[in-house]
This record gives structure tokens, C-alpha cells and sequence, in this order.
């Protein structure tokens, strides 16, 4: 009866497995976890077409955020006055170092902080 021996291409095999999994499991660790979030956010009018396809509206309560998926409903409150609105993430950003969401001129307004520019808010993921 032979001994199964581990040669080199099984070796190889498993080593490749393993990195495919670790990568899985990191790109996994970096998506959004916690169900609350809390930084800067900036608003946006732009007419132009979102990241997710569909046409910026900035009379809409729409928001972009750089990991939510499209469609996902956040309540983000202005930590400066109390505000809150639910907004809908249907675009990607913001693309400024510090700054967690960026809001539409819309929903900024309702926030209360469009003369401002920028404000600090925290926002949960409405599941």
C-alpha cells in the first residue's frame, strides 16, 4: 500500500486556496460593518449620472457614501442641530480626505447646513 506523499503541485494548490480565502475574508473586512457612522459630510447638485446609473437630481434625498450598496437607506443626523433625514445611496464618494457621506443640495437644506458647506453628522444604516 502506497504512503500518499505531498508533492509540490498539491503543496502549490493548497498555498493558492488559502491566499484566494485570506483575500475573500479581507475584502470582506473592509466593507461597512458597524450600523452607524459618524464624520463630515458635504452636499453635491450635480446633474450628471450616478455611479449606480441613474441621473443625479439634487431635489432628490439622495446621498453617495464609498462602500454602501446602491439603494441602501440611511438616517443621517446633523450633529450640529439635531436634523435628520433618511436618504437613499445611489452614488459613490465623496472623494475629499475626512468626509464620510456626501448629501444632495435637497437634503442638505432639510440638514440644515447648505451656507455652511460642511457639517458633522452621524448616520445608521435602516435595514
Amino acid at each position: 500500500m502506497n504512503k500518499p506523499t505531498l508533492t509540490a503541485a498539491t503543496l502549490a494548490a493548497g498555498l493558492l486556496f488559502l491566499s484566494i480565502l485570506a483575500d475573500v475574508t479581507e475584502a470582506k473586512a473592509t466593507e461597512p460593518k458597524a450600523t452607524e457612522q459618524c464624520g463630515t459630510a458635504s452636499w453635491y447638485a450635480l446633474t450628471s449620472k450616478t455611479a449606480s446609473g441613474e441621473y443625479a437630481n439634487p431635489a432628490k434625498m439622495t446621498a453617495a457614501h464609498k462602500k454602501l450598496k446602491f439603494g441602501t437607506k440611511v438616517r443621517v443626523k446633523n450633529m450640529r442641530n439635531g436634523k435628520s433625514v433618511i436618504l437613499r445611496i445611489n452614488d459613490r464618494g465623496p472623494f475629499i480626505k475626512g468626509r464620510i457621506i456626501d448629501v444632495t443640495k435637497a437634503a442638505a437644506g432639510k440638514l440644515g447646513f447648505i451656507n455652511a458647506g460642511i457639517t458633522r453628522v452621524c448616520f445608521t444604516i435602516i435595514k
